[in-house]
C-alpha cells in the first residue's frame, strides 16, 4: 500500500477519491483518506508545524498496511540556483531540534536514510524534477533568522519542519520513505522577497495544477 503525506502543497491539489476516516493509534487520532492509497494531511485539527502529532500519523499508515510513503514537502531554498517554483527531491536530511521516535523504552538504534529506489522513481515522474541535495529541519513555527540561514547552508540545500521527522519515524516502522519538495520561497536573506504564510499559500495554489499531475503520477507508478 502507497502512502501519501502532504501538506500546504495538496490544499489545492485535485485528489482522488478517496473515503475519510478517524484512525486510534496509540499515539492519538489521526484522519486518514483511504482508498487507492492512503493519505494523511499533516496539518489536520489545524495543527502548526511544531504541533504535528507525527507518531499518529505515520502509526496508522502503518496500521493501514502501508509500506512506502512519499511525502509532499514545502521548503524554502538555501541556494540561490534553487529558485522558488523548483522542485527538489533531497537524499538526506538533518534534523536540528527534538527527533521523535517510537523507540522512548527501548535501547534501539535504527540506521536513517531515504529510499534509493523510491528518489529514482520520483525522479523521473516529472522532467522538472531534480534529485540531489539536503533536507533540514527547523523546529518552527517562526521562519529562520537570516543568521540561522547562512549556517544552514553551510550544510544544507533546503529547510522545512516536518519531513525529517516523518521520515525518521517511517524508518523505524520498516517503511521505505521519501520525500518531493516544492521551493515556496528563498529562506530569509537569501532573496530580496518577504516571507510569510500568505505568500507560501499563494506559492501553493499556483503549483497546485502541477502538484495534481505529479500526484497523478506517483499513484500510477507506486500504488
Amino acid at each position: 500500500m502507497l502512502g501519501i503525506i502532504g501538506g500546504t502543497s495538496l490544499l489545492f491539489a485535485d485528489l482522488p477519491p478517496l473515503k475519510e476516516e478517524v484512525v486510534a493509534t496509540p499515539y492519538g487520532r489521526a484522519v486518514v483518506h483511504s482508498g487507492e492509497i492512503c493519505l494523511v494531511p499533516r496539518h489536520q485539527y489545524s495543527r502548526p508545524p511544531h504541533r504535528i502529532n507525527h507518531k499518529a500519523h505515520l502509526a496508522a499508515l502503518k496500521m493501514k498496511g502501508v509500506d512506502r510513503i512519499i511525502a509532499f514537502g514545502s521548503v524554502g531554498s538555501l541556494r540561490v540556483k534553487y529558485r522558488p517554483g523548483s522542485l527538489l527531491i533531497p537524499q538526506d536530511f538533518i534534523s536540528w531540534g527534538a527527533i521523535p521516535t517510537f523507540h522512548d523504552g527501548t535501547i534501539t538504534h535504527v540506521m536513517p536514510g531515504l529510499d534509493h529506489d523510491l528518489i529514482i522513481t520520483l525522479g523521473n515522474i516529472h522532467e522538472d524534477a531534480q534529485i540531489g541535495g539536503t533536507y533540514v529541519q527547523t523546529t518552527g513555527p517562526r521562519f529562520e533568522t537570516a543568521a540561522e540561514v547562512r549556517a544552514l547552508a553551510e550544510v544544507a540545500d533546503m529547510v522545512g519542519m516536518t519531513v525529517a521527522s516523518e521520515a525518521t519515524l517511517a524508518i523505524e516502522l520498516g517503511i521505505r520513505f521519501a520525500a518531493i519538495c516544492n521551493v515556496d520561497n528563498y529562506a530569509n536573506g537569501i532573496g530580496d522577497e518577504s516571507i510569510s504564510y500568505e505568500t507560501i499559500l499563494t506559492a501553493a495554489k499556483a503549483g497546485s495544477r502541477r502538484t495534481s499531475i505529479i500526484l497523478e503520477k506517483i499513484v500510477e507508478e507506486l500504488a
